[in-house]
C-alpha cells in the first residue's frame, strides 16, 4: 500500500470526473495547494462505489483531503439511490407555520439523517444549510430556502445544524449575506442587489448574525454585488468578509468561496485572479468546479497569502467519528426509525423542478 503524503490541507477545493480516480487526478489531488474535493452526481453510481471513491481520496494524504458535496435536499441532493430522499427545506418552513416545535424537531432529524448517511460513505461535509430568505424572486434559491421570515430561517437552520452535529458533520451557511432577493442566478449572470446595508441587516443578514456564534462551522458568500456596500461581489469583498462577517458578526469559522467558475465571479478576472481576490478578501478555501484545466491553472499560478490559521480552521470541517462506526449507526433499527420520519415528509408537487445547481452541463 502506498504511504499517504504528509501534507497540510491547502486552500483550494477541486473535483474529479467519474466513479474512481484517474492518474492525473491523483497527481492533482497531491498538489500542496489542494485541501479538498467536491463530489457531484456524476461521481455516484451506488453506495459501495461512493465508499470506495472516498476511501481512495482519503488514502492519498494525511490529514485526509476534505470531501464535500451539495446535499441539501429537494432538487439539490447529489446522491439518491441508497440514500433517504430529503425534502426541500421549504417543507420544514411550512411545518413551522403549523407547529413550530415539531418543525424544529423534524429539522434536527433531517440534519442527522443527512449527515450520518454521508459520513457512512466517507463524505465529510455537505454545503448546507441554505440561509437565504424566500422572497419569491430568485428561482435558483426557491424552495431550497426554509422561509421568508428571518427568525424562522434562523430557528430551523439552528435545529438542522444540531442534527448535522449529531450525525458527525460540520455545517456551511450560504449564501452570505443573502441571495434570495435577486432574480438572477449567479451561476449564469452577475446579480446585483441594490438594497441598503440597513435593509440587509434587518432581513437577510439576520440568520447569519444569529448563527455566527451558535454552531455555524463555515460560511459560503454569494457571487452577488451589493453596490450600496461594495462594488465587488460579496465573495471577493473585504468589506463583507473582513469588516462585516469577521468584524461585526465576530465570525471565526471557515469561509469557502462559491465556485470560481460561476458567471457571478467572471467580473473579477481570470481564474488565478479570482482565486487571489477571494483569498485576499478573506476566504479560507476557494472552489474550482467542473473545469479541471482551470483548476490546474489556479494550482500553477496561485500565490496564496499567509493563512496562519488555515490548518486549524479546516480541521474543524473534517467529519467526526470513524466511517465504520457511522456505517453501523446507519444500519441500526434506531436510525431506520429516523429515516422513516424523514421519508414521510411531504415532497410537494414541482419540488424537484427548477434551475440545476452546480452540476456540469
Amino acid at each position: 500500500m502506498t504511504t499517504p503524503l504528509q501534507l497540510p490541507r491547502g486552500p483550494v477545493m477541486v473535483d474529479v470526473a467519474g466513479f474512481s480516480l484517474a492518474d492525473e487526478e491523483r497527481a492533482r489531488l497531491s498538489h500542496p495547494l489542494v485541501g479538498g474535493v467536491i463530489l457531484f452526481r456524476r461521481n455516484f453510481h451506488d453506495v459501495e462505489q461512493l465508499k470506495a471513491l472516498t476511501a481512495e481520496i482519503r488514502a492519498l494524504r494525511t490529514p485526509h483531503l476534505l470531501i464535500a458535496a451539495d446535499h441539501e435536499g429537494g432538487r439539490v441532493q447529489r446522491f439518491i439511490d441508497g440514500f433517504t430522499r430529503l425534502p426541500p427545506m421549504q417543507v420544514l418552513g411550512e411545518k413551522r407555520d403549523a407547529d413550530p416545535a415539531e418543525a424544529k424537531r423534524l429539522a434536527e432529524v433531517v440534519g442527522e439523517v443527512l449527515a450520518a448517511e454521508l459520513r457512512a460513505c466517507g463524505v465529510d461535509l455537505s454545503f448546507t444549510p441554505v440561509l437565504d430568505l424566500q422572497w419569491q424572486r430568485c428561482a435558483v434559491i426557491g424552495n431550497r430556502s426554509f422561509h421568508s421570515d428571518p427568525e424562522a430561517v434562523s430557528e430551523l437552520a439552528a435545529a438542522l445544524i444540531r442534527g448535522l452535529d449529531k450525525g458527525g458533520m460540520a455545517s456551511c451557511g450560504k449564501h452570505f449575506p443573502g441571495h434570495g432577493w435577486v432574480e438572477g442566478d449567479s451561476h449564469h449572470v452577475i446579480p446585483v442587489d441594490d438594497r441598503s446595508l440597513a435593509e440587509l441587516r434587518a432581513a437577510d443578514l439576520v440568520p447569519f448574525a444569529r448563527l455566527a456564534d451558535a454552531g455555524l462551522t463555515s460560511v459560503m458568500p454569494a457571487h452577488v454585488i451589493y453596490p450600496a456596500v461594495d462594488a465587488q461581489p460579496a465573495g471577493f469583498s473585504k468589506v463583507w468578509l473582513e469588516d462585516i462577517l469577521r468584524g461585526e458578526l465576530n465570525y471565526d469559522g471557515v469561509i469557502f468561496s462559491d465556485d470560481l467558475g460561476m458567471e457571478g465571479a467572471a467580473g473579477v478576472g481570470g481564474f488565478v485572479e479570482r482565486g487571489m481576490a477571494a483569498l485576499d478578501a478573506g476566504c479560507d478555501m476557494v472552489l474550482v468546479c467542473n473545469q479541471p484545466e482551470r483548476a490546474d491553472e489556479v494550482l500553477a499560478g496561485l500565490a496564496p497569502p499567509v493563512q496562519p490559521r488555515l490548518a486549524e480552521r479546516l480541521g474543524r470541517m473534517a467529519g467526526q467519528g470513524d466511517v465504520a462506526d457511522w456505517q453501523a449507526r446507519v444500519a441500526s433499527p434506531e436510525f431506520a426509525a429516523l429515516q422513516a420520519e424523514v421519508a414521510k415528509l411531504a415532497m410537494p408537487p414541482g419540488a424537484l423542478k427548477g434551475p440545476a445547481v452546480g452540476e456540469a452541463c
